[in-house]
């Protein structure tokens, strides 16, 4: 049995964990699917390159508030997908063959599983052991057990992006991110878009205000059904799909995408053989140093961290990677402002605390809610329903939470993250710095003006 000083499973995260600090360690890395993992193959990173030609396609409609008339005359959908995937494709294929010409790393391409205290069996015909072990095997699209579901193909965020043709109409399921930036991808390219959700609410775990606004210009879009679901699916002619819905209508759609959400792969591990707890919900368990009830045992990403986002899985990396290292003097991963964007039409960000949030921990809130078209540069955009919403804490002076919904949220929330992470407060933020006129941050610096403070 082949012994190893460390093991990692999962090519994402984890793979990043691998570098020259670790070069006279012996190290089995293990993979099942796409070799670097979800964002660089089928998450972040893909569709991201898909949200950018999505915003030329949508923008005659902005253009014509502003007095220029466009068109979108054609959409070559092979080619978009084509030149994102052939860089794609080759990275994820380079990584996988530079691994394999490492001295000191051994990789096996099967699924792994656990058959015994740290004994793992490769799926290769072979059992190894490691005397450290990082948990970074990810997440998976989960798909609903619709009736007739079995019948159809059905979609994920994993298969969608490669479809031959841009469909004519599909029908979207979901009211998370997922949902959202692919709504905006089809819609922006000229497919039809259905967007269908159980609940009355879109971006659920967004601050109130940025939902319903969210919600307002997602119908201007698509075809948004809200409180609705799938009650059966039939297959027609030519792969299209009849879809029932529960609002008694009945569409024919040329794709059906599921962007119901992901899971924790844990399950695939048979982790209970090693000693790793797992919570209800699938995720594996793990304290402030990302270590696992197992003794050796760490992890990180999407397998035990319920933001599902890259820069968090890179963050615990980071802290693994020094553990690994260092056990008796180790880190804590920072999680206390972690930041999320929706690359949608429009754009959402978010750090810290929803209003709700922070009412229900009973901090003396501040809150200021700044359109974008109460600065000048908001004029230019002609923007009448865009915001920032910042939420301060009266006794001490400092954010606690910062939204925002339209154009370049995702990068306009960044000095925001750096204010709450360094301890910087909202009135020497606004009045300690300068704030280029007529740029958009302008909106930033009037709301943070607006909060007051007793500190």
């Amino acid at each position: 049995m082949r012994h190893f000083d460390l093991a990692v499973i999962g090519s994402g995260s984890g793979n990043s964990l691998i570098d020259e600090k670790l070069a006279d360690w012996d190290i089995a890395l293990l993979e099942r699917g796409i070799f670097g993992g979800t964002c660089l193959n089928v998450g972040c990173i893909p569709t991201k390159m898909f949200v950018l030609p999505a915003d030329f396609g949508a923008s005659p409609a902005p253009a014509a508030r502003l007095g220029v008339s466009l068109t979108r005359d054609g959409v070559d959908w092979p080619a978009i997908r084509d030149r994102i995937f052939g860089r794609i494709d080759p990275i994820s294929a380079g990584g996988e063959q530079w691994r394999r010409e490492n001295e000191n790393v051994t990789l096996y391409r099967a699924e792994a599983r656990f058959v015994g205290d740290h004994q793992i069996d490769t799926g290769t015909g072979e059992v190894i052991t490691a005397d450290r072990i990082v948990l970074a095997a990810g997440s998976r699209a989960t798909v609903p057990d619709w009736p007739g579901a079995d019948q159809v193909r059905i979609h994920t965020s994993d298969t969608v992006m490669r479809l031959d043709t841009l469909p004519d109409h599909i029908l979207v399921v979901g009211g998370g991110f997922i949902s959202a930036e692919f709504a905006h991808i089809f819609s922006g390219l000229g497919s039809t878009v259905t967007v269908i959700n159980r609940s009355a609410t879109l971006l659920r775990d967004q601050d109130e205000e940025i939902s319903t606004r969210f919600a307002a210009a997602m119908a201007d879009t698509v075809d948004l059904r809200l409180n609705t679901e799938i009650t059966h699916l039939t297959p027609l002619p030519g792969e299209r799909i009849r879809a029932e819905l529960s609002d008694g209508s009945t569409l024919e759609v040329d794709a059906v995408l599921a962007a119901t959400g992901r899971v924790p792969n844990s399950d695939t591990l048979n982790l209970a053989a090693t000693g790793v707890d797992v919570a209800d919900d699938g995720y594996v368990v793990v304290d402030e140093h990302q270590r696992t009830t197992a003794p050796g045992i760490w992890a990180l990403g999407d397998i035990c961290s319920r933001w599902q986002l890259k820069h968090v899985a890179n963050h615990e990396m980071r802290v693994v990677q020094h553990n690994l290292r260092h056990e008796d003097d180790p880190i804590a991963a920072d999680h206390r402002f972690v930041p999320s964007a929706v690359f949608s039409e429009p754009q959402v960000a978010r750090v810290g605390l929803t209003e709700a949030e922070a009412r229900a921990q009973g901090i003396d809130l501040t809150v200021a809610v700044q359109d974008y078209g109460s600065v000048a540069y908001g004029w230019a955009l002609e923007d009448t329903r865009h915001c920032c919403k910042l939420i301060g804490d009266r006794a001490t002076g400092q954010l606690v939470g910062a939204h925002l919904i339209g154009p370049q949220a995702s990068t306009l929330i960044q000095p925001l993250i750096q204010a709450m992470s360094f301890g910087l407060g909202y009135a020497d933020m606004a009045r300690g710095q300068y704030w280029i006129h007529p740029a958009l941050p302008e909106v930033i610096e009037n709301a943070l003006l607006a909060l007051d403070s007793t500190a």
